[in-house]
Protein backbone atom coordinates (compact mmCIF):
# COMPACT_ATOMS: atom_id res chain seq x y z
CA UNK A 1 0.00 0.00 0.00
CA UNK A 2 1.43 3.52 -1.04
CA UNK A 3 1.39 6.05 1.26
CA UNK A 4 2.62 10.05 0.66
CA UNK A 5 5.50 11.13 2.31
CA UNK A 6 5.16 13.16 5.29
CA UNK A 7 1.82 11.66 6.08
CA UNK A 8 1.40 8.74 8.81
CA UNK A 9 -0.68 6.57 8.51
CA UNK A 10 -3.78 5.58 11.37
CA UNK A 11 -1.73 2.63 12.26
CA UNK A 12 1.45 4.51 12.74
CA UNK A 13 -0.55 7.14 14.76
CA UNK A 14 -1.94 4.78 17.43
CA UNK A 15 1.51 3.58 17.65
CA UNK A 16 2.71 6.92 18.79
CA UNK A 17 0.31 6.82 21.92
CA UNK A 18 -0.02 3.72 23.92
CA UNK A 19 -3.40 3.63 25.61
CA UNK A 20 -1.92 3.72 29.25
CA UNK A 21 -0.36 7.53 28.49
CA UNK A 22 -3.30 8.61 26.89
CA UNK A 23 -5.21 7.73 29.73
CA UNK A 24 -2.52 8.84 31.94
CA UNK A 25 -3.02 12.00 30.29
CA UNK A 26 -6.67 12.52 30.61
CA UNK A 27 -6.42 11.52 34.84
CA UNK A 28 -8.36 13.99 36.65
CA UNK A 29 -10.29 15.50 33.40
CA UNK A 30 -14.07 15.56 32.75
CA UNK A 31 -14.01 14.48 29.92
CA UNK A 32 -18.12 13.70 30.07
CA UNK A 33 -19.85 15.96 26.87
CA UNK A 34 -23.05 17.30 27.49
CA UNK A 35 -26.05 15.62 25.74
CA UNK A 36 -29.07 17.09 23.59
CA UNK A 37 -32.20 15.40 23.80
CA UNK A 38 -33.96 16.04 20.63
CA UNK A 39 -37.05 13.93 21.38
CA UNK A 40 -38.05 17.12 23.58
CA UNK A 41 -39.11 18.70 19.95
CA UNK A 42 -41.51 16.93 17.81
CA UNK A 43 -40.68 16.11 13.60
CA UNK A 44 -40.34 18.63 11.30
CA UNK A 45 -44.16 19.35 9.31
CA UNK A 46 -44.45 19.70 6.22
CA UNK A 47 -46.97 22.54 6.21
CA UNK A 48 -48.17 21.82 2.64
CA UNK A 49 -48.61 18.15 3.03
CA UNK A 50 -50.56 18.71 6.20
CA UNK A 51 -53.10 21.71 4.78
CA UNK A 52 -53.81 19.37 1.77
CA UNK A 53 -54.32 16.60 3.76
CA UNK A 54 -57.11 18.87 5.76
CA UNK A 55 -58.49 20.67 2.98
CA UNK A 56 -62.56 20.05 2.43
CA UNK A 57 -64.57 19.93 -0.61
CA UNK A 58 -65.68 23.64 -0.60
CA UNK A 59 -62.19 25.06 0.40
CA UNK A 60 -60.80 22.74 -2.89
CA UNK A 61 -63.93 24.43 -5.23
CA UNK A 62 -62.68 27.59 -3.66
CA UNK A 63 -58.88 27.23 -4.46
CA UNK A 64 -59.97 26.04 -8.05
CA UNK A 65 -62.29 29.01 -8.92
CA UNK A 66 -59.89 31.70 -7.36
CA UNK A 67 -56.65 29.83 -9.57
CA UNK A 68 -59.13 29.79 -12.49
CA UNK A 69 -60.54 33.20 -12.02
CA UNK A 70 -56.75 34.64 -11.62
CA UNK A 71 -54.91 33.11 -14.45
CA UNK A 72 -54.30 34.47 -17.83
CA UNK A 73 -56.11 32.27 -19.59
CA UNK A 74 -59.33 33.14 -17.97
CA UNK A 75 -58.73 37.07 -18.36
CA UNK A 76 -57.73 36.17 -22.65
CA UNK A 77 -61.32 34.09 -23.25
CA UNK A 78 -62.75 36.31 -21.27
CA UNK A 79 -62.08 39.49 -23.51
CA UNK A 80 -62.45 37.92 -26.38
CA UNK A 81 -65.98 37.04 -25.31
CA UNK A 82 -67.02 40.60 -24.20
CA UNK A 83 -65.32 41.97 -27.47
CA UNK A 84 -67.57 40.03 -29.33
CA UNK A 85 -70.62 40.34 -27.10
CA UNK A 86 -69.96 44.01 -27.71
CA UNK A 87 -69.48 43.85 -31.77
CA UNK A 88 -72.45 41.38 -32.45
CA UNK A 89 -74.85 44.15 -30.45
CA UNK A 90 -73.12 47.28 -31.81
CA UNK A 91 -72.85 46.05 -35.36
CA UNK A 92 -76.67 44.34 -35.68
CA UNK A 93 -75.67 41.83 -38.35
CA UNK A 94 -78.10 39.53 -37.04
CA UNK A 95 -80.55 39.90 -34.48
CA UNK A 96 -79.11 41.85 -31.33
CA UNK A 97 -80.29 40.66 -28.20
CA UNK A 98 -78.62 43.05 -26.09
CA UNK A 99 -78.20 47.09 -27.37
CA UNK A 100 -76.47 49.47 -26.05
CA UNK A 101 -75.49 50.57 -23.39
CA UNK A 102 -75.24 46.67 -22.63
CA UNK A 103 -77.44 45.86 -19.47
CA UNK A 104 -77.55 42.27 -20.21
CA UNK A 105 -73.90 42.28 -20.11
CA UNK A 106 -73.16 44.43 -16.76
CA UNK A 107 -75.43 42.23 -15.29
CA UNK A 108 -74.11 39.33 -16.18
CA UNK A 109 -70.36 40.68 -14.89
CA UNK A 110 -71.85 41.67 -12.08
CA UNK A 111 -73.17 38.19 -10.85
CA UNK A 112 -70.09 36.40 -12.19
CA UNK A 113 -68.28 39.31 -9.75
CA UNK A 114 -70.72 38.70 -6.90
CA UNK A 115 -69.77 34.92 -7.05
CA UNK A 116 -66.34 34.97 -8.02
CA UNK A 117 -65.65 37.29 -4.71
CA UNK A 118 -66.51 35.43 -2.35
CA UNK A 119 -64.78 31.94 -4.00
CA UNK A 120 -61.54 34.32 -3.92
CA UNK A 121 -61.88 35.89 -0.16
CA UNK A 122 -62.21 32.07 0.54
CA UNK A 123 -59.10 31.06 -0.77
CA UNK A 124 -57.25 34.18 0.84
CA UNK A 125 -58.59 32.95 4.15
CA UNK A 126 -57.31 29.60 3.98
CA UNK A 127 -53.98 30.58 2.01
CA UNK A 128 -53.91 33.29 5.69
CA UNK A 129 -54.15 30.27 7.79
CA UNK A 130 -51.71 28.19 5.55
CA UNK A 131 -49.23 31.28 6.20
CA UNK A 132 -49.90 31.14 10.08
CA UNK A 133 -49.64 27.79 10.41
CA UNK A 134 -45.72 28.23 8.13
CA UNK A 135 -44.85 30.90 10.08
CA UNK A 136 -45.58 28.66 13.28
CA UNK A 137 -43.67 26.03 12.13
CA UNK A 138 -40.69 27.92 11.53
CA UNK A 139 -40.64 29.34 14.85
CA UNK A 140 -40.73 25.95 16.35
CA UNK A 141 -37.60 25.10 14.03
CA UNK A 142 -35.68 28.29 14.59
CA UNK A 143 -36.33 27.42 18.47
CA UNK A 144 -35.36 23.89 17.46
CA UNK A 145 -32.27 25.48 16.14
CA UNK A 146 -31.22 28.14 18.55
CA UNK A 147 -31.31 25.42 21.24
CA UNK A 148 -29.23 23.21 19.19
CA UNK A 149 -27.14 25.68 18.49
CA UNK A 150 -26.08 26.88 22.02
CA UNK A 151 -25.69 22.86 23.07
CA UNK A 152 -23.26 22.71 20.17
CA UNK A 153 -21.54 25.91 21.99
CA UNK A 154 -21.92 24.55 25.12
CA UNK A 155 -20.22 21.48 23.83
CA UNK A 156 -17.37 22.91 22.61
CA UNK A 157 -16.92 25.27 25.36
CA UNK A 158 -16.41 21.62 27.13
CA UNK A 159 -14.00 21.03 24.71
CA UNK A 160 -11.83 24.42 24.75
CA UNK A 161 -11.62 23.38 28.74
CA UNK A 162 -10.23 19.65 27.87
CA UNK A 163 -7.77 21.20 25.01
CA UNK A 164 -6.93 24.12 27.45
CA UNK A 165 -6.36 21.14 30.18
CA UNK A 166 -3.84 19.04 27.85
CA UNK A 167 -2.38 21.71 26.57
CA UNK A 168 -1.36 22.95 30.64
CA UNK A 169 -0.38 18.95 30.84
CA UNK A 170 1.17 19.23 27.89
CA UNK A 171 3.08 22.17 28.84
CA UNK A 172 4.29 20.52 32.32
CA UNK A 173 5.50 17.67 31.01
CA UNK A 174 7.46 19.45 28.12
CA UNK A 175 9.02 21.39 31.75
CA UNK A 176 9.47 17.89 33.00
CA UNK A 177 11.34 16.99 29.79
CA UNK A 178 13.69 19.76 29.88
CA UNK A 179 14.86 19.68 33.15
CA UNK A 180 15.33 15.84 32.41
CA UNK A 181 17.49 16.69 29.14
CA UNK A 182 19.15 19.29 31.46
CA UNK A 183 20.06 16.58 34.30
CA UNK A 184 21.02 14.28 31.54
CA UNK A 185 23.36 16.80 29.95
CA UNK A 186 25.02 17.13 33.11
CA UNK A 187 25.21 13.09 33.91
CA UNK A 188 26.90 13.33 29.68
CA UNK A 189 29.66 15.82 30.95
CA UNK A 190 30.77 14.34 33.65
CA UNK A 191 30.67 11.08 31.93
CA UNK A 192 33.05 12.89 29.70
CA UNK A 193 35.15 14.33 32.22
CA UNK A 194 35.35 10.53 34.00
CA UNK A 195 35.98 9.09 30.34
CA UNK A 196 39.04 11.49 29.78
CA UNK A 197 40.22 10.16 33.01
CA UNK A 198 40.60 6.75 32.82
CA UNK A 199 42.11 7.85 29.11
CA UNK A 200 44.80 9.07 31.02
CA UNK A 201 45.23 6.25 33.32
CA UNK A 202 45.05 4.41 30.65
CA UNK A 203 47.99 6.26 29.30
CA UNK A 204 50.09 6.13 32.42
CA UNK A 205 49.35 2.17 32.69
CA UNK A 206 50.61 1.71 29.05
CA UNK A 207 53.73 4.16 29.66
CA UNK A 208 54.19 1.80 33.00
CA UNK A 209 53.81 -1.27 30.92
CA UNK A 210 56.17 -0.51 28.47
CA UNK A 211 58.91 0.80 31.13
CA UNK A 212 58.18 -2.59 32.94
CA UNK A 213 58.92 -4.22 29.66
CA UNK A 214 62.14 -2.39 28.78
CA UNK A 215 63.35 -2.88 32.52
CA UNK A 216 62.31 -6.99 32.05
CA UNK A 217 64.45 -6.62 29.14
CA UNK A 218 67.56 -5.33 30.55
CA UNK A 219 67.08 -7.95 33.20
CA UNK A 220 67.04 -10.57 30.84
CA UNK A 221 70.12 -9.05 29.29
CA UNK A 222 71.71 -8.59 32.45
CA UNK A 223 70.58 -12.66 32.95
CA UNK A 224 72.57 -13.62 30.04
CA UNK A 225 75.38 -11.85 30.62
CA UNK A 226 75.61 -13.05 34.49
CA UNK A 227 75.17 -16.63 33.22
CA UNK A 228 77.83 -16.20 30.10
CA UNK A 229 80.18 -14.82 33.24
CA UNK A 230 79.01 -18.00 35.56
CA UNK A 231 79.61 -20.25 32.59
CA UNK A 232 83.59 -18.84 32.09
CA UNK A 233 84.39 -19.50 35.85
CA UNK A 234 85.40 -23.19 37.55
CA UNK A 235 83.88 -25.04 39.78
CA UNK A 236 86.44 -24.69 42.21
CA UNK A 237 86.17 -20.84 41.61
CA UNK A 238 82.29 -20.91 42.01
CA UNK A 239 82.86 -22.06 45.53
CA UNK A 240 85.11 -19.52 46.15
CA UNK A 241 82.90 -16.58 44.81
CA UNK A 242 80.04 -18.47 46.91
CA UNK A 243 81.76 -18.92 50.40
CA UNK A 244 83.64 -15.15 49.77
CA UNK A 245 79.63 -13.98 49.79
CA UNK A 246 78.59 -15.92 52.34
CA UNK A 247 81.21 -14.40 54.75
CA UNK A 248 80.93 -10.99 53.53
CA UNK A 249 76.59 -11.77 54.52
CA UNK A 250 77.65 -13.28 58.03
CA UNK A 251 79.93 -10.24 58.54
CA UNK A 252 76.66 -8.17 57.72
CA UNK A 253 74.63 -9.51 60.10
CA UNK A 254 77.15 -9.47 62.91
CA UNK A 255 77.56 -6.17 62.16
Amino acid sequence: METTPGITSSSERQSVFAPGQVQHMLEGIHVHFPQFKHEQHGKIVNVNKVAEQQLTIGQRVADRVAATVGSWPFIIIQSIILALWIVVNSLAWINHWDPYPFILLNLALSFQAAYAAPFVMMSQNRQAAKDRLTAENDYKTDVKGEQEICHMMEHLDHQDTLILQIVERLQTQNQKIEQQEGQILQIVQQLQVQNQKLDRQDNLIIQMVERLETQHQQLQEQREELIKRLSQFTPEAMKEVLNGMDTDASSQSDN
